[in-house]
């Protein structure tokens, strides 16, 4: 793992740990995560981030609209993958980003306990995710 990493998933244990996040916290992600930071940042202030939970195995994905609202909704898992094609093209095939936006939205969401919540049954979620 390399040191802009261990800093930041230090700085997501802080985050998680308080369910709020601080200007330094902000000034350092955003130096680590650069203009897709930014981006997730505007999702998040408009309220972009659904957490998608089945029940009743309490199993959850996110559900994050792309940045320009216009329907887009991307289906992730904030530190493993996201449905979008930043995803694939910057951060797998190229590898020039650790993450999309979309990743980052959800994840500062649900770090500062702040996405909207909707339960599904088991079934709801499995046939969500079968559209992967």
């Amino acid at each position: 793992m390399s040191v802009s990493n261990l800093v930041a998933e230090s700085i997501w244990q802080e985050i998680e740990a308080t369910h709020s996040v601080s200007d330094d916290q902000l000034s350092t992600l955003h130096f680590i995560y650069g203009k897709n930071f930014e981006r997730a940042t505007r999702i998040f202030d408009q309220g972009g981030v659904k957490r998608v939970s089945a029940q009743p195995s309490g199993r959850s994905i996110f559900q994050v609209v792309g940045e320009s609202r216009k329907k887009d909704e991307y289906l992730c898992f904030p530190e493993h993958y996201c449905s979008c094609y930043s995803f694939f093209y910057d951060v797998v095939n190229r590898g020039e980003e650790l993450c999309c936006k979309h990743q980052l939205a959800a994840r500062l969401a649900a770090s500062t306990q702040t996405c909207v919540d909707v339960k599904v049954s088991d079934e709801e979620l499995a046939l969500l995710l079968s559209k992967l």
